[in-house]
């Protein structure tokens, strides 16, 4: 059979199932006081397209994502591109050479950041800002996004304008109720994981032959990351910059806004 096809708004409760491989066709969006829950051991492949027209999942804010694998059974992230068949854990035709083959995901919350000219809510990188789903920001600091374990996000970061990517994993004012922990990144053609402002407390963090960052902190990020390794790859170049185990900055503009960016990081390992 071939994959099931998810493409805009899920507005019920919904399970993707192991048996299954999903493929994101352009934005599939969680919609607000909905839950998208995902076995252990599920292959999500995200289609091929840039622009507007870039695969990705999102959860909107008042959304959840429920999706933790395990160690033996992670849920796996890729390109349609990629030909690791259910039960796998690798496709055969793949390398770290190929990014951007779709987009990423992204999780926007509740809790605090800091926007320009003191406002309480932001739009996310990558997502226009005629689609209300991109806003994030607010003041619930234990903000609950879901849970996410034992993801692997592989190829991705897809073009959606000059210069601009989606991250493997973009965490937008999202709170420290949200549980991420054994997330890696591979071959992203942007950053490995960003935090655009909020409060989460993710651990066990693996970032590998990214284009652009292996950890990026803006916005006001005050959380704590704990147990995170990156390998970056002299191969990879964005636009002339070979990119940083760390970005950290309030934002682009070198903002003094308020929650400063201040991230507590123990035990990484940059190589």
């Amino acid at each position: 059979t071939g994959n099931v096809v998810k493409t805009g708004f899920i507005t019920a409760n919904e399970t993707w199932t192991s048996g299954e491989i999903y493929e994101l066709d352009g934005k599939v969006i969680v919609n607000s006081g909905v839950t998208l829950t995902i076995e252990a051991g599920t292959i999500i492949k995200g289609a091929e397209g840039t622009g507007t027209l870039a695969s990705a999942l999102v959860v909107a804010q008042g959304g959840k994502i429920n999706s933790c694998g395990t160690a033996t059974q992670p849920i796996i992230f890729t390109s349609v591109l990629d030909n690791i068949a259910v039960g796998e854990l690798t496709g055969t035709n793949l390398t770290e050479t190929d990014q951007g083959l779709w987009g990423g995901i992204l999780i926007m919350g509740y809790a605090p950041i800091s926007a320009a000219d003191g406002d309480v809510l932001s739009q996310i990188e990558g997502i226009p800002a005629s689609d209300l789903y991109g806003a994030f920001g607010g003041s619930d600091a234990a903000d609950n996004s879901g849970t996410m374990c034992y993801v692997s996000i592989r190829h991705g970061g897809a073009l959606i304008g000059s210069g601009n990517e989606i991250n493997g994993l973009t965490l937008g004012g999202v709170g420290y109720g949200t549980s991420i922990s054994n997330i890696e990144v591979v071959s992203n053609l942007d950053d490995g994981i960003e935090f655009f402002g909020g409060t989460v407390n993710p651990k066990y963090l693996v970032a590998v032959s990214t284009a652009d960052d292996d950890y990026d902190f803006d916005f006001g990020y005050t959380g704590t990351v704990q147990y995170a390794i990156s390998k970056r790859d002299p191969l990879f170049v964005d636009g002339g910059d070979a990119g940083n185990g760390i970005e950290c900055d309030n934002d682009a503009t070198g903002s003094t806004a308020t929650p400063t960016t201040h991230p507590k990081l123990l035990n990484f390992t940059l190589i």
